[in-house]
């Protein structure tokens, strides 16, 4: 029995008990463009075939990779003032790309609401606009801290 779970650029997989990690590999497939991966051996030289069409003329991709960070090495990033640069405070598409890359620097979902907020300040609504329609979004008592 064979389960594989994937991991980044390469899998971890269970065969007969035994864990192994095996690379992922993608390819475009020149018969039918579509962009396939493929859980390959580092030992396996045979020429891949594409499972959508069954051509043989697939060209290897470079695939992306993730570098991971500590909590502190983020938090670190997004203090240097060099990651305000380009931020406009009155231009609510600064604002709203500011955003984005902040949520994705701390790798959390920050929910639909907050989808939605991005992206009606990137539509160009003002944040007075967007706080008046969507109410308080915090609950009674966002804001209010007693430290």
């Amino acid at each position: 029995m064979t389960d594989a779970r994937l991991l980044n650029s390469s899998a971890q997989v269970i065969i007969l008990g035994k864990e192994v990690r095996m690379p992922l590999y993608e390819y475009r497939c020149k018969g039918c463009r579509r962009r396939v991966t493929l859980l390959r051996s580092y030992s396996d030289t045979s020429m891949p075939l594409c499972p959508e069409c069954g051509s043989d003329a697939l060209h290897r991709l470079i695939s992306r990779v993730t570098v991971v960070r500590s909590e502190e090495s983020r938090l670190e990033s997004l203090a240097d003032p060099s990651s305000l640069a380009g931020l406009d405070e009155n231009d609510p598409k600064s604002v709203a790309r500011w955003m984005r890359k902040m949520s994705a620097e701390m790798g959390e979902d920050m929910g639909p609401e907050f989808d939605e907020m991005v992206d009606r300040l990137e539509a160009g609504e003002s944040p007075e606009e967007i706080e008046e329609s969507m109410g308080d979004l915090g609950g009674e008592d966002s804001g209010d801290y007693d430290l």
